[in-house]
């Protein structure tokens, strides 16, 4: 169906913020802002037909400019954590902004998230634009990147990234959506069951650096081999000083591929979601740091692990770390080139596999 366009909002420097919505057959709705090429409402129906909102977000363009916790935020130029804003490229070392303890947390201070992208192609896609400058956050190269978000009738959501540069720059890109299948405010996401596509994961140390081992999951608390109640486990893990997981888990299968990566599911509402990926790896991330200081939609005031992320990614601190699986963008290729999708259905139906 053709896309809608509607204001969102104007941020203090003027400059305006578009929201677009698109809508299938099913009525499913997606709404998305030109402000960090964010996702800010994923609407479906559950097994009973009622349609909730099951991503966090805000109603208006204050809260994301305010405290925002990357709610469904493009983040780059490199999502996640490099350590002590530190990398080599060519023998050349470069220092980023600092901005969660030692390290540079997706992209720095002012990463893709808060940038307002431009709209390329409007039809029955949106394919948002962002030019970063060379030197931007202490990146090396003017990176162009283009998101594309398309949602299709067997209520798919593909999200297409592209990006090319005129000089050697690590790139990363995720999106930052926190799910709560179950609905905005509904509380914890502790009873969702998770179904991982991945055999081993990334241990961090103290300020969640990647320690360079990779370890098999089987038969410990990071074990979604086959699904299970997020909370199960969850009191045993250590996310930042708060428990709950914020781990990198590494996909089985060929990278570059389109194959499985997540399937969610909300035993109440019937509602699922089966994520497949490119990417070689996924920050399973449940909202350690939720406290209920940010007043999402509604006013709800969301506490810790009140949504989940499945950021779909390469390694954190993989620049670093030979090991770890990173990309480094050169003005020659390869161009950077990687899709995600996010599949919904009911229980008794079955998702689509692209």
């Amino acid at each position: 169906m053709p896309v809608e366009k509607f204001p969102f909002g104007t941020l203090p420097s003027g400059e305006e913020v578009t929201g677009f919505k698109l809508t299938n057959s099913n009525g499913v709705e997606v709404q998305l802002i030109s402000y960090g090429a964010a996702i800010a409402k994923i609407c479906l129906p559950d097994k009973n037909g009622k349609v909730v909102d099951v991503t966090l977000g805000f109603d208006n363009i204050e809260g994301y400019i305010g405290k925002n916790p990357y709610f469904a935020a493009t983040c780059g130029r490199v999502c996640n954590r490099i350590a002590n804003g530190k990398f080599t490229v060519d023998g050349k070392q470069y220092q980023l902004v600092q901005n969660n303890g030692p390290n540079c947390l997706h992209g720095g201070t002012k990463g893709f998230d808060k940038y307002v992208f431009k709209v390329s192609q409007l039809d029955e896609k949106v394919t948002f634009t962002h030019t970063s400058a060379d030197g931007d956050e202490g990146f090396p190269g003017e990176v162009t990147l283009s998101v594309q978000y398309c949602l299709d009738d067997s209520n798919q959501l593909l999200v297409k990234y592209h990006a090319t540069s005129t000089a050697a720059t690590p790139i990363n890109i995720a999106n930052h959506s926190y799910f709560n299948l179950a609905g905005n405010g509904s509380g914890s996401i502790k009873d969702h069951e998770l179904k991982l596509f991945c055999d081993h994961y990334l241990p961090v140390n103290d300020v969640q650096i990647p320690t360079g081992e990779i370890v098999p999951v089987k038969d410990t608390q990071f074990d979604f081999l086959e699904s299970r109640r997020v909370g199960e486990r969850l009191a045993e893990v250590d996310g930042g000083g708060q428990p709950g997981y914020d781990h990198n888990y590494c996909l089985m299968g060929e990278a570059g591929q389109l194959r499985p990566c997540a399937i969610l599911r909300d035993p109440a509402s019937g509602r699922q979601l089966y994520v497949q990926t490119t990417m070689p790896g996924v920050q399973l991330y449940t909202g350690n740091f939720l406290n209920g200081s940010v007043a999402g939609k509604g006013g709800v005031a969301h506490g810790q692990h009140s949504g989940m992320c499945l950021e779909t990614q390469y390694y954190p601190d993989g620049i670093n770390q030979p090991r770890l699986r990173s990309f480094v963008l050169r003005p020659e290729g390869p161009e950077y080139h990687e899709r995600t999708s996010y599949t919904f259905y009911v229980d008794g139906s079955s998702p689509s596999v692209a």
